[in-house]
This record gives structure tokens, sequence and C-alpha cells, in this order.
């Protein structure tokens, strides 16, 4: 009886030591597949923009913070702006080449490096934001924007949407088409190529930049947004005209994103990356929306000096024509080109169908 009980004893002290050392086994299992989870990547963000830039840069903090959020820390993202890259116009090529995994800007900006690069940013007399983010979402926009940035290496998402934007400041009123001739204003995007078109001198300079080009007479006249930044940007101090818009009806930042940078991340960090992207881009369009609308009456009610245009009916055509035959002349030459023009143009007449018996009805009842 004594040896019986001596063995279960052992038999306890036996079983309770592997299990305490199968436990521990397990525990430390835990615990490094939980430390290799909780892993934190860190991702490189050049921004266009200067530090603290308005609702552009706004947009970036937002995707920032939801990015970090969204996947408990597992990504954390840091911006560089224009301040520390020293290449405002730069973004393209910085991500492509890997030295930033994630970028900020508007694809017409490198429009020279790739000419198809510049249909997904506005387009004139295109779709307005809401008409674009379904192209977008289920069009063929994500699809034509992943076909074109796919050969440089990248992928593309919304970035945030400015709304409908003004036609620029100018230093005299245009009352002909004659008056845009040997204009030097800044304008990007195929809306330069139309200004050239009908005489003028397009050029694109730096936000950071406008301001003294436009006092020092570099240029002539600009475009830059809307009342959510022109007005702090102070160009009615020099520029009194401003005008209405035609050339970019919804304009859409984008977000680069480095595919091979993409592909090494975990799918559910993938998923968090896109979705913060085009949260962020959401929350930009109703920040910009919001800021307009204040500014807008800030403009009307503390600067009576600011006269409010629309360009004449003849000026209109000669755009518009200058338009089409610029779109003619580039899908002849490039196949890509051809088949997104035609889904931009098939898609805006069955949607903006729509808007006409919708929203624009509405609009015009009262």
């Amino acid at each position: 009886m004594k040896k019986l009980t001596q063995f279960l004893v052992a038999l306890a002290l036996l079983t309770s030591t592997a299990n305490a050392g199968w436990f521990s086994n397990d525990s430390k299992t835990a615990k490094t597949e939980e430390k290799t989870e909780a892993k934190t990547i860190t991702l490189k963000l050049a921004e266009t923009w200067s530090t603290n830039f308005p609702i552009f840069g706004d947009a970036t903090k937002k995707f920032k913070k939801l990015a970090e959020e969204m996947s408990n820390g597992r990504l954390k993202i840091r911006i560089d702006s224009s301040n520390k890259h020293k290449a405002p116009l730069g973004i393209f090529d910085m991500v492509k080449a890997g030295q930033y995994d994630l970028g900020h800007s508007g694809s017409y900006y490198w429009k020279g490096k790739d000419i198809n690069t510049l249909f997904f940013t506005s387009m004139p007399f295109g779709m307005t934001a809401d008409e674009q983010h379904a192209w977008f979402s289920y069009g063929d926009g994500q699809a034509l924007m992943d076909k074109v940035y796919a050969k440089h290496g990248m992928k593309s998402i919304i970035g945030g949407n400015t709304g409908n934007q003004m036609g620029g400041w100018f230093k005299k009123e245009i009352k002909t088409i004659a008056d845009l001739q040997g204009l030097k204003m800044r304008i990007p995007g195929f809306a330069g190529e139309i200004m050239a078109e009908v005489g003028a001198k397009p050029t694109n300079i730096p936000p950071g930049e406008l301001y003294t080009a436009l006092d020092r007479g570099t240029i002539d006249a600009l475009e830059w947004v809307g009342p959510s930044l022109d007005l702090r940007m102070g160009f009615h101090k020099i520029a009194p005209y401003y005008y209405t818009g035609w050339h970019e009806p919804g304009s859409e930042l984008q977000f680069l994103i480095n595919l091979k940078k993409f592909n090494t991340l975990p799918k559910d960090l993938q998923v968090i990356l896109v979705s913060a992207m085009k949260l962020a881009a959401y929350d930009m369009f109703d920040n910009s929306e919001d800021a307009s609308a204040k500014n807008w009456a800030k403009m009307k009610k503390d600067y009576p000096n600011i006269q409010v245009k629309t360009f004449p009916k003849p000026v209109f055509n000669a755009l518009k024509n200058a338009n089409d035959k610029l779109l003619a002349n580039l899908a002849a030459k490039n196949p890509l080109s051809k088949e997104i023009i035609e889904s931009r143009r098939n898609y805006l007449k069955q949607i903006r169908a729509w808007t006409n018996i919708s929203d624009k009805a509405y609009l015009n009842s009262f």
C-alpha cells in the first residue's frame, strides 16, 4: 500500500511537471504568434502639399489615423510634406522608384510621363464628383486606373474630391476668345492642352508658388480650386475677376501605392489600407464642400471687389470645340486612351440622363 501511494504521488508529480511544460510551451507559442501578428509595418507617404496644408493635407492625416487605428497599430504611416522631400510634382517618380511606399497628389500632374494618367482626376465638360465616384466604383474607372498604373508598378486609389472647381482668377476680364491669346495661365491637365489650343500659354506651378507667380507677373491668371482653398491664398488681392468653372467639374486626387510593397502586406492589411484611403477620400469631399460654402459666404460679404463672372457663350463654345478635337486626336493615337475616353463618354451619357431628371430638375424647380 505504501509503495502504491508513493507510485501515485510520483505519477502525479510527473504529470504535473509535463503539463506545466506543455502549457508553458503553448503560452510561449501564443506570445510569439501574438508578437508576430502585432509587428508594426511603417509605410512612408509623400504628398504634393506643404506642411499643414488645409483640406488636401487633412485627407492624408485622416488616412493615417484610420489606417493606424483600423490595423490596431500594425500599420504606421509616416507623412512627408513637400517641405521635406522638396519635390511637390515628383510624387509619381518617388513612389514608382520605391523611395516612398505611398503618395498623395493629382493624377494629371504627370500626364507628361503617361498621358493616360490625366483621365483620373477630372476632364473638362465631364462628370461631376458624384457621377465620377460612381464610375470609379461601379463603372470601369478603377479597373482602367489599375491598368494604367500597373505598367508603372503602382496602384492608384481615389484620394479626395474637391467638387466642381472655379474657372480661375484673371487680372483682366475675358470678353472674347481673343482675350485668351498669349495669356499666361497656371492650368494643369487636359484643360491646359485646351487653353493652348485656343492660343493661351498654360503652365503648371506648385501650390506654394502660385501667389508669388501671379503677383510678379510670371502668370496673368490661374485656376486653383474654389472658395474652399482660394480665399486663404489671397489671389483676389491681385486678380479680381473670378470665373465659374468648365474644366474640372469633379476633381479627384489620388493615393498612389507601390505595388511591390503592397504585395508584401498581409491580405487584411491590404484591405485596411485601401479602405482607409477611400474613407479619407469621401471625408475630404465633405470637408471641401463645407469649406467652399463657408468661404463663398465670406467672399460675398467681406470682399466686394471680387467680380464673379461666367465666360461668354462664344468662349465656352471655342473651349468645347477644342476639347472635342483634342480628345479625337488622342483617341486616334493611343488605343488605351481611346478605351478610357469611350468609357467616360458612355458612362457620362447614361448617368447624366439620371442627374438631369433628379438633381438638376430638383435644383431648377425653385
